[in-house]
């Protein structure tokens, strides 16, 4: 089983460009859509509506900037301040490139910065891009919860989960 692809985003329309995205991207992933930031550390923390979730961390987060009730850089600093959630990837997909924005992401800990392009080809291309380096092709650091992959190939096939 993999491990699912969370996604806060509060604008409809980037929350369908990056659904379609992801899908032309052909992950096997879940994708887990959160609207705000308070129901995002909800669901990491295993609170409220999400307290009998299974366990286990995602793959990354997809995490916008500017979100209702809790912002994105709150949601990255709660994170990383956690011993169980601080090694998961954490990418913040936004349409801000103000650098103080992406100064205070940084010192707080983010994976990946990453502007949102105005066109859709390249909104897909990015996103696609996204998906499979984090979902797939990144290697967790060593103890981190993971789930096993599924075999790309029969000498993967024979692999245990880490």
């Amino acid at each position: 089983m993999l491990k699912p692809i969370l996604l806060i985003e509060d604008n409809p329309h980037d929350l369908e460009l990056t659904l379609v995205a992801l899908e032309r991207s052909q992950l096997a992933n879940e994708v887990i859509v959160l609207r705000d930031g308070a129901e995002a550390l909800d669901y990491l923390f295993r609170r409220g509506a999400y307290a009998e979730r299974d366990d286990g961390n995602p793959a990354v987060l997809l995490l916008d900037l500017k979100l209702p009730k809790v912002d994105g850089l709150e949601v990255l600093k709660a994170v990383r301040e956690s011993a169980e959630l601080r090694s998961v990837p954490i990418v913040m997909l936004t349409s801000s490139r103000e650098e103080p924005d992406l100064q205070r992401a940084y010192e707080l800990g983010v994976n990946a910065y990453v502007v949102k392009p105005v066109e859709f080809k390249e909104f897909v291309s990015a996103i696609s891009d996204l998906g499979v380096f984090w979902a797939v092709l990144n290697e967790p650091p060593p103890g981190s919860l993971r789930l096993q992959r599924r075999p790309t190939s029969s000498r993967d096939a024979h692999d245990t989960p880490d």
